[in-house]
């Protein structure tokens, strides 16, 4: 097989030089940093894989430096979404320059509430239990939507919906350093929290590498660190989003007490110790282990177990420990 020639742009300005060339401040209020060395772009674009003709949605493309390694490698289709207009001059410079090689479509607007199925509509559809379709998400994700996004995204690849509609669609996507170890920590990790556990019950999980915050414009505080999400044929839970979303909240509220204290907060106060004892039992895990210290085999079957427990006692799947109170006469 031939080897793979990167397509070669026109003359262009770098990035550092757009940046003076516009004027484009990063704005603190959008969690903007610009990422200027187009060695670490490059390497962010390899750690998605083989994008050769596929689909690819850049979430926060800024200036332009990430898009540029990206339509470097001859996707069929880029669709960035931004929603800083000021970018949109050196957004087009890039859209230009790779006319003829791939179609690049600029979307204006907050990638929580983008179409990907309307974006990636001629794309093919894969079986979910088959290879991956040929869709990526990449991005140099703001800090200050990063967690709520991954979140959203989980609860689509567990609905099968938005992008996943197509099938296991990869994400390829940075986040400060400690949040890609927290998506990442393993049982016993000093970062493993309700995040760890929820990304790993749906996807594959990679931190590929760290990126040191002087490589950004402005510096920001932390190491960036880039992480690759796949999901699984097969996750670890089928129950609905919100229900495991719900137990792994309660039980990680109290992270570093016995798991049964946080357990019980899913219970109401009078059914408190009988079913909090029940759920541990139903699960066969130890109710003593500190959230941390549980594998993420044994929050699933914590999971079915509440599912259980909800089922004999319907009152129990609406109940919420922070909700109002109801005083009864």
């Amino acid at each position: 097989m031939a080897a793979f020639k990167q397509l070669r742009l026109p003359p262009l300005p770098t990035i550092r030089d757009l940046v003076r060339l516009y004027r484009l401040r990063a704005l603190k209020q959008l969690s903007q940093n610009f990422l200027m060395d187009e060695r670490i772009t490059d390497r962010i674009v390899r750690a998605a894989g083989n994008i050769q003709n596929h689909y690819v949605c850049e979430v926060g493309p800024g200036p332009g430096g990430i898009t540029r390694s990206i339509i470097k490698n001859k996707p069929r289709k880029l669709i960035v979404v931004e929603k800083d207009p000021r970018f949109i001059p050196t957004l087009e410079l890039l859209k230009e320059a790779c006319e003829g090689s791939s179609q690049m479509d600029i979307e204006i607007g907050d990638i929580r509430s983008y179409n990907f199925e309307k974006g990636f509509e001629t794309c093919k559809k894969s079986n979910w239990y088959e290879a991956p379709p040929p869709i990526h998400l990449i991005g140099n994700l703001p800090f200050n939507v990063s967690t709520n996004l991954i979140i959203r995204w989980l609860q689509s690849i567990s609905e099968k919906s938005s992008a996943w509609s197509f099938g296991r669609s990869s994400m390829t996507l940075t986040f400060q350093k400690e949040v890609a170890e927290r998506i990442t920590a393993q049982v016993s990790d000093k970062q493993r929290c309700r995040l760890s556990v929820m990304c790993q019950f749906w996807c594959e999980v990679n931190h590929k590498f760290t990126i040191p915050g002087s490589a950004f414009l402005p510096k920001p505080d932390v190491d960036v660190g880039v992480v690759t999400l796949i999901p699984k044929t097969q996750p670890l839970v089928t129950l609905p989003f919100k229900m495991v979303e719900k137990i792994l909240r309660s039980i990680f509220n109290m992270r570093q007490k016995a798991s049964m204290k946080g357990a019980q907060t899913l219970f109401p106060p009078e059914e408190r110790d009988f079913l909090g004892f029940k759920l541990f039992q139903l699960a066969d895990v130890d109710s003593r282990a500190r959230p941390f210290e549980i594998t993420n085999e044994e929050f699933a079957r914590i999971c079915y177990a509440y599912k259980i427990i909800c089922d004999e006692h319907p009152n129990v799947e609406t109940y919420n420990f922070r909700g109002p109170k109801i005083q009864i006469d």
